[in-house]
């Protein structure tokens, strides 16, 4: 996502920031969402949430469950579901790593931001992931801590 800050299309919809302390995240991966119109105008309003949400390999295919997209106002009549599973687009190639990953592996499928690209399209970063355990967490805190605190004592030594 190495994007540069005056693209006018690149923006930041909904982020979960926990992810990189709740799991391990061993791959990143960009996917494809298939949206109806009112999700995708609603999103443009940045009115999304996929922090408690995650991806699964089903019957061949790729869902994002419980994802959060609120209502789009002005679509009363053909509106949406603000909590329906969502189909993720990835090639068959990437389908197939995914299910050994989560099937064989025991890994967890993270989104861990949804965005629109340069292009103006949706997409969503996939983080396979391994869930961290309560030492490891205390353990990755403790090294953040580490990290500002020799920061604050390099910057005062100067």
């Amino acid at each position: 996502m190495a994007q540069t800050k005056s693209d006018p299309n690149y923006k930041i919809i909904a982020e979960y920031r926990r992810a990189r302390y709740d799991y391990a995240i061993e791959k990143d991966l960009e996917c494809g969402v298939m949206l109806m119109g009112s999700e995708v105008k609603s999103l443009r309003e940045k009115s999304g949430n996929i922090a408690e949400s995650y991806a699964a390999v089903e019957q061949s295919e790729l869902w994002l469950v419980n994802s959060y997209i609120a209502p789009y106002a002005q679509a009363k009549t053909w509106g949406h579901e603000e909590k329906r599973r969502r189909k993720l687009l990835v090639s068959k190639r990437e389908l197939s790593r995914l299910w050994n990953a989560t099937q064989r592996d025991g890994m967890t499928l993270v989104p861990l931001v949804m965005y629109f690209n340069h292009k103006g399209h949706i997409k969503i970063k996939l983080g396979i992931a391994k869930g961290k355990k309560n030492h490891d967490k205390r353990a990755t805190e403790a090294k953040r801590d580490w990290g500002r605190h020799k920061q604050r004592l390099l910057k005062q030594s100067f």
